[in-house]
């Protein structure tokens, strides 16, 4: 087996695992070639993820809202990621059709990536809103992916 065959074969098999763990993953649409001996065959293996906007509440209080964002191509999704202390529900609010939530999604303490509305179009304005079970003193920390 010749070394570009080899190394294309253990892409694909990686490729193929990390698609599998990487829920929200923005659509590849360019098609797979093999490539040139000595290139980087991940960097091409973005997800949607590196986009990824901070928004910070001093105190979380009751809750808060972040935005307004845009959805992009990265992402199918709109993601958040609660980096704070305790949990908190969110819900987006598609700011050109309504003030409404969409529908609230809880977000664990210090969680992972986790969808709050799906298979939005590009171009979309939009909020995040948050809201907490209590009065929090601890700051609010989320990461949105869109």
């Amino acid at each position: 087996m010749s070394s570009s065959t080899a190394r294309l074969l253990a892409v694909a098999s990686a490729t193929a695992l990390l698609a599998a763990g990487a829920p929200a993953r923005a659509a590849q649409t360019t098609p797979v070639t093999p490539a040139a001996p000595g290139t980087n065959l991940f960097a091409t293996q973005a997800t949607c993820y590196g986009g990824a906007v901070r928004s910070f509440f001093q105190t979380g209080g009751y809750g808060g809202q972040a935005g307004t964002y845009r959805t992009t191509t990265r992402c199918r999704d709109i993601n958040v990621r609660n980096a704070s202390a305790y949990g908190t529900d969110a819900c987006v609010i598609f700011v050109d059709k309504t003030s409404a939530c969409n529908y609230w999604t809880y977000l664990p303490a210090n969680s992972g990536w986790i969808t709050v509305a799906t298979n939005v179009r590009d171009g979309v304005d939009f909020r995040v809103r948050f809201e907490n079970l209590r009065y929090e003193y601890e700051p609010l920390v989320a990461y949105h992916a869109f």
